[in-house]
């Protein structure tokens, strides 16, 4: 089998940052910025975090993007013979799009929660009274959608794994042998 460290490393590592930045932007950085006294900081100041680590999670994608393509390229053989293989990359592709648009799109409420911080907020999600529709609509959104981006990376992470086990030279003989 060929040496994919690079590409695995880049695919993991990626995806790690994908997963823990997201979750700990929705409970660290959106918990900390609610704290905040000022009802029109609490907007403004996660709206500054999550453009902070926008360039980061940027490369993470690129790295997991580059290192997936990487890893499909190097196993290609295994994948068109391998029973399973090829349908868990092909999930983990769908997962892995549909969590890229979901984080592209929480970008785009953010930043429109961002520009309304004037208003003020209970919460970064949580609109406060008098609040424009504007702004209830696209906290409303991002409450949801702040949850689903580190459902999606973990679930990628996880159908990671469940790859580097159809690698087990064990499990690998198996399902070349036994494909069905």
């Amino acid at each position: 089998m060929a040496n994919n460290l690079f590409s695995r490393s880049a695919h993991d590592l990626g995806a790690a940052a994908w997963f823990g930045g997201s979750l700990m932007g929705a409970v660290g950085l959106n918990g900390a910025a609610a704290a905040a006294k000022d009802p029109k900081e609490r907007t403004r100041l996660s709206t500054i975090g999550w453009a902070k680590w926008t360039p980061v999670q940027t490369g993470a994608l690129m790295a997991h993007t580059i290192g997936g393509v990487g890893l499909i390229l190097g196993n290609k053989a295994r994948l068109a013979k391998q029973k399973g293989a090829s349908s868990n990359t092909a999930v983990k592709t769908a997962v892995t799009l549909a969590g890229m648009g979901l984080t592209l799109y929480a970008g785009v409420l953010g930043k429109k929660v961002g520009e309304l911080a004037d208003q003020g907020a209970e919460g970064v999600t949580e609109p406060r009274a008098g609040a424009s529709e504007e702004l209830k609509k696209a906290q409303k959104q991002l409450k949801v959608v702040q949850w689903l981006i580190p459902a999606a990376s973990g679930t990628v992470v996880v159908l990671g794994a469940q790859q580097g086990e159809q690698q087990r030279p064990s499990n690998l003989v198996d399902g070349i042998f036994n494909r069905r």
